[in-house]
């Protein structure tokens, strides 16, 4: 399909998760419920964070800025996915399409950044207890989180600048969402160059915080080795294992999704990773880090004794 059958697109059409009635109202059930466990567990941990002074650190400074940018994610896509579930026209228009991708990719790169942030916490915790609070100060920590934010919102101003002057043959969109891969699929043209600066960025955006990642528990992990007690082992493995665990999951679902060939897979899997990243990460970060975290807990029962 070449460039003289291009067209002018106002509006995308999505074709969603399903086009059964009854699936699409049980569907609706299911994600409002997993919805608003996202937000109010993420609400609770920034709240939790933000009134209990025990947990004005590094580590939970950071964990509240991953808690709202889970928020901010889950609702660049997740509210207008329910809406469409109801409707029997699944449209939006083009420029809610580039905000939606921009917002959505924005908040995912910086969660990337961020996890490497924590990461490298966590290594300054367990290598270097003693000089830990002098190097994670709070300027050092504002400044972090503001270059991941930065860097995210960076990194999706590029892509969405690659993908949406691309001339466009059709508006339909095969997904829930306006997700990059979906959309590169509507182009005219030969979108190889494309391919590779969207292979360029999503390398720089998920495998360099991965490596970073590996990195610091490589050395985390050489560092609890040298601890002779098992006590002083268990506990600080302790202060690591949420983390680790949240990194496992979105950096695998990431890699899988966003580091493949753009044919490589098919559209409904990628559907099937794309919803696990935006519905169920966000929902289960919290969860996470609360139900694995005494401090989490003790926090919650002070701060509900207090009300």
């Amino acid at each position: 399909m070449g460039r003289e059958n291009q067209t002018w697109v106002s509006e995308f059409i999505l074709l969603g998760l399903s086009s059964d009635w009854e699936t699409q109202v049980s569907l609706f059930v299911l994600f409002l419920a997993m919805y608003l466990v996202t937000v109010l567990g993420n609400f609770l941990i920034i709240l939790l964070i933000r009134l209990d002074s025990r947990l004005h650190t590094p580590m939970y400074f950071f964990l509240s800025v991953l808690s709202f940018v889970d928020i901010c994610y889950t609702n660049s896509t997740v509210p207008q996915m329910l809406v469409h579930f109801l409707s029997a026209r699944k449209s939006i228009p083009f420029h809610s399409c580039v905000f939606q991708q921009y917002v959505s990719l924005a908040m995912g790169s910086t969660e990337f950044f961020l996890l490497g942030a924590m990461a490298y916490d966590r290594y300054v915790a367990v290598c270097h207890p003693l000089h830990y609070t002098a190097i994670m100060h709070g300027g050092l920590c504002l400044g972090l989180a503001a270059g991941c934010l930065v860097a995210g919102l960076s990194s999706s101003l590029m892509q969405a600048i690659i993908i949406f002057q691309l001339p466009l043959c059709h508006n339909v969109i095969n997904h829930f969402a306006c997700e990059t891969v979906a959309v590169l699929r509507l182009a005219c043209v030969d979108i190889s160059f494309n391919k590779v600066m969207v292979a360029i960025s999503g390398f720089l955006v998920i495998m360099l915080p991965c490596f970073l990642v590996l990195f610091s528990y490589a050395r985390i992990v050489a560092a609890i080795l040298h601890i002779r007690s098992a006590q002083g082992r268990r506990k600080a493995f302790g202060t690591c294992t949420s983390h680790l665990t949240v990194d496992s999951m979105c950096f695998g679902t990431a890699i899988f999704m966003y580091m493949r060939p753009v044919g490589g897979s098919t559209a409904e899997q990628e559907k099937m990773v794309a919803l696990f990243y935006a519905v169920v990460t966000p929902m289960l970060n919290p969860l996470i880090y609360s139900l694995r975290n005494k401090e989490v807990i003790g926090a919650l029962g002070r701060v509900g004794g207090k009300i």
